[in-house]
C-alpha cells in the first residue's frame, strides 16, 4: 500500500529486486565453480560457510551500489526539474530495502519449497521437526531486516557515517550465519527477532520517527498521515 500508488517508487522497488537478484547470479556462479569438483561432505560444509559469508558481502556491496545509482538519479532528476520535488533519500531507502526483502523472501521461500517436495527426511536426522514452521518465521524476519537494513544503510551513505555500514554487515553476517553456530532452530529464531527489533527501533528515528508521532498514528489523530490515506483513495 506504501508503494503500489506511486509508479515512480514501483520502479524503484523493481531495480531494487534486480540488484538483489543479481547479487544471487554472481553468488551462485561463484559458489557453484567451488562446489562443482569438491564431493568431500567436510569440504562441502565449509565451502556453504564461505558461500554464505560471500553472499552477504556481495549483497552489501550491492546495496552500496544501489545507492549510489539512486543518489545521481536524484540529483539528476533536480537539475532537470528543478522546480519539481524529489524522492527524498530517506523515501528511497525504505523501497529499495524492501526491494531487496521481496527478492530474499521469494529466495528463502522457493528454498523451503524445494526441501518439501522430497525425499520425507526432515526430522529423521535430528532435524526439528518444525523446520517448515521456522523457516516461514525466519523469511519474515529477514524481509522486514532487509528494510531495516536499507533505510540505516543509507542514512549512514548519507552521513558518511561508514561504521554504521559496518555494524549492518555485521549484523547481516549474524543473522546468516548463526545457523552455523547453533543447530537449534529456537534459539536462531529469538536471536534474530531480537536483531530484528532493535534494528527496527533504529530504522524508525533514522527514518524520521519519533515518540510523538508514534502515538499520534496509533492514536489515529496524525493528520498528515489522515490526509495522506484520504488521497490515496
Amino acid at each position: 500500500f506504501t508503494i503500489a500508488t506511486d509508479p515512480l517508487r514501483i520502479i524503484f522497488l523493481i531495480a531494487g529486486v534486480f540488484f538483489y537478484f543479481k547479487s544471487l547470479l554472481i553468488l551462485y556462479y561463484t559458489h557453484f565453480k567451488l562446489t562443482s569438483g569438491n564431493k568431500d561432505e567436510p569440504v562441502q560444509k565449509y565451502l556453504l560457510i564461505f558461500g554464505v559469508l560471500l553472499s552477504v558481502i556481495i549483497q552489501e556491496m550491492f546495496r552500496f551500489a544501489y545507492y549510489r545509482l539512486l543518489k545521481k538519479a536524484n540529483e539528476g532528476f533536480k537539475s532537470i526539474n528543478p522546480d519539481e520535488t524529489a524522492p527524498s533519500m530517506r523515501l528511497l531507502a525504505y523501497v529499495s530495502g524492501l526491494g531487496f526483502g521481496i527478492m530474499s523472501g521469494v529466495f528463502s521461500f522457493v528454498n523451503t519449497l524445494s526441501d518439501s517436495l522430497g525425499p520425507g527426511t526432515v526430522g529423521i536426522h535430528g532435524d526439528s521437526p518444525q523446520f517448515f514452521l521456522n523457516s516461514a518465521f525466519m523469511t519474515l524476519v529477514i524481509i522486514l531486516l532487509h528494510v531495516f537494513w536499507g533505510i540505516v544503510f543509507f542514512d549512514g551513505c548519507e552521513k558518511k557515517k561508514w561504521y554504521i555500514l559496518l555494524i549492518v554487515l555485521l549484523t547481516h553476517l549474524l543473522v546468516s550465519a548463526q545457523t552455523f553456530l547453533s543447530p537449534h532452530y529456537g534459539i536462531n529464531l529469538v536471536s534474530a527477532y531480537i536483531i530484528m527489533v532493535l534494528m527496527g527501533i533504529w530504522a524508525f528515528f533514522v527514518a524520521g520517527g519519533s515518540c510523538r508521532s508514534l502515538k499520534l498514528c496509533l492514536l489515529c489523530q496524525d493528520k498528515d498521515f489522515l490526509l495522506y490515506n484520504q488521497r490515496s483513495r
